[in-house]
């Protein structure tokens, strides 16, 4: 049917996404008319895309790696989340318009509040890495009331333009000074690759952590990694990554099928029954 709401994620390469997964079981369960595809483009004919979804032939999609910049600077404007973090993951018509938004820092404060609750009272929060994700998660602490976010990175250049970018309560530090970070540290978050099936561990004393701290990574394959099982052993509350990316996922599809999904244990269950079978 022409009208039938059409949805996609665009990456290069694609075949990794979870994200037809995760949408397609929606469309099931609500048994919405839908279709969402993965769709491979080049960095070179993403524009055209963009075309496409302005003529209409797609309601809109999800955009990763490495679309996310092109992304920013094409659409005809971009909502708070995505002018913070510089970077559009979700593309929707508005009005006329190609409209930008970012549903990272959405997702990994939805992620938290399902499944660490009292993670928003702290004040003090150290992130480890200044990658792309890094920012998204910074935005998210400074909306949920964060008074200080310190991060520590290997190149501390790349922290220290971090750190400008988001204002005086963001302070950038090389990767020696993490572990004496840990001791002031509310909520502690793993942005860096380090502990990722093939990458090496993240090690980190977590001893000296505070009295009720917290511990996330986005990572989640492996859904518990190092870092989060040190945490676990130095006493800290954890949550995994894996809800992160199942959260991000909802504000696009109610813009495309009119629908708020509900992302729950079944999800959960679907999304690592795939992983297990992948990675088995």
């Amino acid at each position: 049917m022409a009208d039938t709401p059409r949805a996609f994620v665009v990456g290069h390469p694609i075949g990794h996404s979870r994200s037809p997964l995760i949408h397609g079981e929606w469309l099931t369960r609500y048994g919405i008319d839908g279709v969402y595809s993965a769709i491979d483009v080049p960095p070179q004919n993403f524009a055209a895309l963009l075309v496409d979804i302005r003529a209409g032939k797609w309601a809109g999609g999800n955009v990763t790696i490495p679309h996310k910049e092109a992304a920013f600077e094409r659409t005809d404007r971009h909502d708070d989340a995505a002018e913070a973090i510089g970077a559009v993951n979700t593309l929707w018509m508005e009005a006329g318009k190609l409209v930008g938004g970012n549903t990272d820092a959405y997702g990994f404060s939805a992620n938290l509040d399902q499944r660490l609750s009292g993670w928003r009272d702290g004040e003090t929060a150290l992130v480890l890495g200044a990658g792309g994700a890094s920012r998204a998660i910074i935005h998210a602490l400074l909306e949920a009331g964060y008074k200080r976010i310190d991060i520590a990175n290997r190149t501390v250049t790349r922290a220290e333009q971090l750190a400008a970018r988001f204002g005086n309560k963001v302070a950038a530090h090389g990767w020696a000074s993490a572990e004496a970070l840990i001791s002031g540290a509310n909520l502690i978050v793993n942005t860096t690759s380090l502990g990722m099936e093939g990458q090496p561990p993240l090690e980190l004393d977590l001893g000296s952590a505070p009295s009720g701290a917290m511990a996330t990574d986005i990572v989640y394959v492996p859904l518990e990694t190092p870092f989060l099982k040190s945490a676990a052993v130095a006493g800290l509350k954890t949550c995994d990554g894996l809800g992160m990316l199942l959260h991000q996922a909802a504000p696009g599809f109610a813009r495309w099928f009119g629908h708020f999904p509900e992302v729950d244990e079944d999800l959960r269950k679907i999304i690592l029954s795939d992983l297990a079978a992948v990675h088995a």
